[in-house]
């Protein structure tokens, strides 16, 4: 008797594995955020480099920094220019701070702290590593000064200090139409302050705390009542707002974040240029300290 041969299955097509798609669909998700991370990160470091410009370059039609006296307004005369240049000298040889006198025609629309903060800058006034440098600026244009500080004196030469030499030695001097005056008494405060004279000039900015007085109490009252209420506003609006929302089916929507973190850093200074007068900045910078004022 034959034996009957065995029968064969029917061949079935194997169902493609759920472990390989869903291994396909994270390498999808990958690239994609490898892309969309790319991107980020090419513009993050175009935005970076455009700020980083835009704080270094020198104000529109700033003079070239040819000495330590730039009187590109024509306020000083030659042996005035010739004393002043001295002065700030022998300073710089004694202690390294570099003080800058600096006159321009106009700010060029630009607000006299702008202007005197990307100058400074640009300049790169003072040493790289101490940022010791200061700049006197006067606009008689505009009727503006103003004293900027880089980062290393501005324990030394205060903002209070900055606003006392402006008030009490540069205006009333440059009221009167005496600018040589006007910036020679400034000079004399700035250098001053930095040589460790600081006494007369904190007891004038005693002084001017006491004439201004305090805060006037209705003034004080409408403060209080404004920021309560505007805290309220923003506390109310914020009790609605961060919570997690359900799809009309039911389930959290989650959105995946970014692969990596970014955090930004600061800029330092970038260094000075000049106009070939055998002066130049040493690499300093300023974060905005100092004080203005008007005539």
């Amino acid at each position: 008797m034959a034996l009957a041969a065995p029968r064969r299955a029917p061949h079935r097509r194997a169902a493609p594995c759920a472990g390989l798609r869903l291994a396909l669909v994270l390498a999808l998700w990958a690239g994609a955020l490898t892309s969309a991370g790319a991107v980020f990160g090419a513009g993050a470091v175009f935005g970076a480099g455009a700020v980083f410009a835009q704080q270094t370059d020198a104000p529109p039609g700033a003079p070239a920094l040819t000495g330590r006296v730039v009187d590109a307004a024509g306020l000083l005369r030659p042996e005035e220019r010739a004393g002043l240049e001295a002065r700030l000298k022998a300073h710089e040889d004694r202690t390294t701070d570099q003080v800058v006198v600096a006159t321009v025609p106009s700010l060029g629309g630009l607000s006299v702290e702008d202007y005197a903060n990307r100058l400074l800058r640009a300049w790169g006034l003072g040493q790289k590593a101490r940022n010791n440098g200061v700049l006197l600026l006067v606009a008689p244009s505009e009727r503006k000064v103003r004293i900027e500080v880089g980062y290393g004196l501005e324990g030394a030469l205060t903002d209070a200090l900055s606003r006392v030499i402006i008030a009490s030695a540069v205006a009333p001097k440059f009221k009167a139409g005496d600018f040589a005056g006007g910036i020679a008494a400034g000079v004399d405060g700035v250098l001053g302050i930095l040589s460790g004279d600081a006494a007369e000039w904190q007891r004038r900015a005693e002084v001017r705390d006491d004439a201004t007085g305090g805060l006037d109490p209705v003034l004080a009252l409408i403060l209080i009542v404004v920021i309560g209420l505007v805290l309220a506003r923003f506390l109310a609006g914020a009790r609605g707002a961060g919570r997690p929302h359900r799809r009309p089916g039911g389930g959290w929507i989650v959105l995946p974040g970014p692969p990596g973190g970014f955090s930004g850093g600061g800029f330092p200074g970038g260094g000075g240029f000049s106009g070939g007068g055998g002066f130049s900045g040493g690499g300093g910078s300023s974060g905005g300290g100092g004080a203005s004022g008007d005539w």
